[in-house]
């Protein structure tokens, strides 16, 4: 119980990888608020390209529960294609979800975070974030701006306590890595990567989350986590 009477709020946090998030913190004793726009069971409405929304969902966590000790900013979106043929508006969507979200929590979030003797944020990277390939070009630079902003940010929040951190998964068969493993046309070229020989499991990924919200972690600071069985890109 690593994570007894803490509470967290996870971004996208009822489908895929941060629904196994939530649930292995949940399991470590932890009260969880899984956010996100839709989903399934009891979850927490949010839309973190909106500012104002974010904040309302911090403050509501924290009013309810009394603090707030863990963010883990997951909420991410895919839209893959050539720049030449990218529109606009599956750019904006990409970048303003997936990079500029994470900046609209964890600045909602400071001002409870650095209340809580543990304060923990946790953003999510992906292993296209330092590794270009072909059609990612929105999704990669999102995932390149996010493990940025979590080292400046580790910088910042260091004096109050608050660590920050990155886990960057690499293929999971789960989520957006479950379906891009079912797309024939573009897997075989991921395929090759795996130095392991096979995809990661949401549970290996959340183990890793588990250890960076706990006091394991406390010395941990500014540090993207791969977990990716190791990749030959």
């Amino acid at each position: 119980m690593r994570l007894k009477d803490k509470v967290a709020v996870v971004t996208g946090g009822t489908r895929g990888l941060g629904a196994a998030v939530a649930e292995a913190f949940t399991a470590e004793g932890c009260h969880v608020v899984r956010a996100a726009r839709t989903g399934d069971g009891e979850f927490h409405p949010v839309d973190v390209r909106d500012p104002e929304s974010v904040r309302e969902l911090m403050a509501g966590v924290a009013d309810r529960f009394g603090g707030l000790d863990i963010v883990v900013a997951n909420a991410g979106v895919s839209r893959p294609g050539p720049v030449r043929a990218l529109s606009a508006g599956d750019w904006d969507d990409v970048v303003g979800t997936n990079l500029t979200g994470v900046f609209h929590c964890v600045s909602a979030a400071l001002p409870y975070l650095e209340k809580s003797a543990a304060g923990r944020i946790i953003t999510m990277s992906s292993a296209l974030g330092v590794r270009p390939a072909p059609g990612a070009a929105a999704y990669a630079a999102s995932k390149a701006g996010v493990e940025m902003l979590t080292r400046v940010l580790a910088l910042e929040a260091a004096p109050s306590g608050v660590t920050v951190n990155c886990l960057s998964p690499g293929f999971v068969d789960v989520g957006m890595g479950r379906a891009l493993a079912a797309n024939e046309q573009v897997w075989p070229r991921y395929r090759a990567t795996l130095a392991s020989g096979r995809m990661g499991t949401a549970a290996e990924v959340t183990a890793a989350a588990v250890f960076l919200a706990s006091a394991e972690a406390s010395y941990v600071n500014g540090h993207v986590l791969e977990v990716n069985g190791g990749l030959r890109w």
